[in-house]
């Protein structure tokens, strides 16, 4: 089969116009897919960090069994995770997943209609949530399971060791009206491109063929003996040189504009990218002030008893690995009912505030202070025996009976209690702290002012 030449021009035109055009919209669409797929994921990463600080792995600890649905945590449970739920169109639902060896099961759901009930097995194995109870994790495509078709994010509950984590469901239909919006942009962009690769081609075979025939007619016309015209500076190849010089031009000034407009753009992208990085630290930091709240006394700004317990109970967990030694001391201020009664509350305050700081500047760098409620200090000495406690207790003691020590607005001296308790292997966090308080106990009893351990007696 013979092809002429304006349809070999033709066709090698058109198709390298088509290919350099399909692979330009290949690449863009197949971006455009990454980057949708990519803030989708980053949303539901977010969104889960977010919720991973709502629920307590104590609470959820309480729920096993169907027979836990009377449980109050489970109610409470359920009633926040719905509204979470309908505070965003885009989620479908949000649940608690507890992972039991290899097995995966559900705790809490906000499914209205068909809930999972507690303990009941989740069938369906995927990667995203499986490292879901350890790190936040998104699915890469829609998974299936018996409530329907969902992109899902995971991530790990707070302070729950890879035990539980929280999963949130976007729905399909919205994911699938993202991806259908874009192969409609993507297909009405080869379309476009196809047409216009066939009047691209047809341009440009003419635009040869003219020069072609114009030589063609010019030697008919020798032959002939015909008399030639002279061929002027406007030629057909001048003329399409002249198209393409107008054709660069308007190519520059469309890339300019596009430049200008990318700018733009950009600028843009940078100033939301910005407000969001703000907006981001902002949330931390009200994150970290939240949490420094929870563990603070806002009197003394010592560690409070939540706090304290935690970290008494972390260092038991360390004693029981490693080995080594724990002691408690328990401080009370002698008289302090006597103090408010005389003086004022805030001149108790005065002296709770003055009472701490002496403590937190005099203890050894490994050991911590936290106000243990009332007029009460607990003084955690990590790697130390009771002999030593008492040492330490004994040193604190004298600095408060000091001459030197005085409190601004009370006159007279300040004095407290110690009770020493120290921790012996097999004993509970409960007993440790009973110890300590007996210990107290027997220094007021046998006059205050005074330290007292519970094993040896009165230092």
């Amino acid at each position: 089969m013979t092809f002429s030449t304006r349809q070999k021009l033709f066709f090698s035109h058109f198709l390298a116009v088509v290919l350099v055009s399909g692979s330009i919209g290949s690449y863009f669409y197949q971006s455009a897919i990454d980057t949708l797929l990519g803030s989708l994921q980053a949303r539901l990463q977010y969104s889960t960090g977010l919720l991973s600080r709502t629920f307590s792995p104590t609470e959820l600890d309480q729920l096993l069994t169907v027979a836990d649905k009377d449980n109050p945590a489970y109610r409470e449970g359920i009633t926040r995770l719905r509204e979470l739920v309908g505070s965003n169109p885009d989620i479908a639902y949000i649940y608690v997943l507890r992972r039991t060896g290899d097995k995966v099961q559900f705790v809490l759901d906000s499914d209205p209609d068909d809930p999972a009930q507690p303990g009941e097995i989740y069938q369906v194995s995927a990667p995203a949530l499986r490292n879901g109870f350890t790190t936040s994790s998104c699915d890469r495509e829609l998974i299936h399971d018996k409530w329907g078709t969902f992109m899902s994010g995971y991530g790990p509950i707070a302070d729950s060791n890879g035990r539980y984590a929280i999963g949130i469901d976007m729905r399909a239909d919205e994911v699938e009206n993202k991806l259908y919006e874009l192969r409609r942009t993507g297909i009405l962009s080869l379309a476009l491109s196809i047409l216009l690769a066939l009047l691209f081609a047809q341009m440009l075979s003419r635009n040869f063929l003219k020069r072609i025939y114009a030589l063609h007619r010019r030697c008919v016309a020798m032959a002939q003996g015909d008399e030639l015209s002279p061929i002027g500076s406007g030629d057909e190849l001048s003329q399409l040189t002249a198209t393409f010089d107008d054709m660069l031009g308007r190519i520059q000034r469309h890339h300019s504009e596009l430049e200008q407009r990318v700018a733009r753009r950009t600028a843009e992208l940078q100033t939301s990218n910005q407000r969001l990085q703000g907006e981001i630290a902002e949330r931390e930091r009200m994150a970290q002030l939240l949490e420094h709240n929870a563990r603070t006394d806002f009197l003394t700004q010592l560690i409070n008893r939540r706090a304290m317990a935690q970290l008494v109970q972390n260092d038991l967990e360390r004693i029981g690995q490693a080995g080594g030694a724990c002691a408690l001391v328990l401080v009370d201020i002698d008289h302090f009912k006597r103090i408010n009664d005389q003086f004022g509350h805030d001149i108790g305050d005065d002296v709770l505030k003055a009472v701490a700081r002496a403590l937190q500047a005099a203890v050894r760098e490994q050991d911590v202070v936290a106000r243990w409620g009332g007029e009460e200090f607990l003084v955690l000495l990590p790697n130390t025996g009771e002999a030593e406690a008492v040492e330490q207790a004994e040193r604190l003691r004298q600095l408060l009976d000091n001459a030197q020590f005085r409190i601004d607005r009370y006159p007279n001296r300040v004095t407290a209690s110690f009770g020493v308790s120290e921790y012996h292997h097999g004993q509970t966090l409960e007993l440790l702290f009973k110890q300590a308080d007996l210990a107290l106990y027997q220094a007021k009893a046998q006059g205050r002012n005074r330290v007292y351990a519970q094993s040896g007696g009165a230092a």
